[in-house]
């Protein structure tokens, strides 16, 4: 079996995030950059899938520009066996992503395609589900838990009331919650493996696929600052002050 995962690209999420003066978008420059952690979820869990012996191959998938090859190779070097990287420096965006994905899945024909509910810059849970309504295949959102049969796969989902145990026929596209793994740390000697491990590039006219955007920004800017709280003595003093103050009790 081939398990196909992907690695985004996005700013580390330990980074503060600066807007570009003129709010077209964020300031990337010197930024450190790393793998979307939903995607390290992904692929945390397709290896430890192969590690049981229920896969033979992971591959990891990037698309965006060359410089996402770094995630590929943290991604190789955390155990997949082979990257692919769909090149190009349009602005891609989730259908056009998902676009890219089902031609990747034609030509590996993987049977389980595992993927990060969303990504951390643009946080549209979107690919995941776009992607097996263009394969039509089947597809388990929010998964906290995973196991895999040879022709399905039963997966537990994270939902508003609790937990739900589906199971879904293979192959099927998986997004990874965050209780699904604890992601592990690469090694020195992986890191070194994963810098021979072969990398495949495409580019998405290669592929034939149109990933046009198709929808543009008009503004990014920081969210309001938050006015500094006050501390209360008393309950009386607090309702006091929610009353005649605040004024959102009478």
């Amino acid at each position: 079996m081939k398990i196909l995962v992907t690695a985004k690209r996005v700013v580390d999420y330990n980074v503060s995030i600066r807007v570009l003066n003129d709010q077209t978008g964020v300031d990337l420059n010197n930024v450190k950059m790393s793998v979307n952690p939903f995607d390290e979820i992904a692929i945390e869990e397709a290896v430890r899938l192969k590690e049981a012996g229920k896969a033979e191959e992971v591959i990891v998938l990037s698309v965006g520009a060359g410089n996402c090859q770094e995630q590929i190779r943290t991604a190789l070097a955390l155990g997949a066996d082979r990257g692919i990287l769909v090149e190009t420096d349009e602005d891609m965006q989730p259908l056009g992503i998902a676009k890219v994905m089902k031609a990747i899945v034609d030509k590996e024909q993987p049977k389980l395609i595992i993927t990060g509910k969303q990504a951390i810059d643009g946080d549209n849970s979107q690919t995941g589900q776009m992607l097996a309504a263009l394969a039509g295949i089947s597809q388990a959102t929010f998964a906290s838990e995973i196991d895999l049969d040879d022709d399905f796969a039963t997966v537990t989902r994270e939902v508003d009331g609790g937990l739900e145990t589906i199971k879904v026929d293979l192959p099927a596209v998986v997004t990874t919650d965050l209780r699904l793994n604890e992601p592990r740390y690469a090694s020195l000697p992986n890191i070194m493996k994963a810098k021979k491990k072969q990398v495949d590039v495409y580019t998405p006219s290669e592929l034939e696929v149109d990933v046009t955007p198709r929808v543009r920004t008009l503004k990014v800017e920081p969210p309001a600052e938050r006015k500094a709280g006050i501390k209360v003595e008393s309950v009386e003093e607090l309702v006091d002050k929610l009353r005649n103050e605040a004024k959102v009790i009478s």
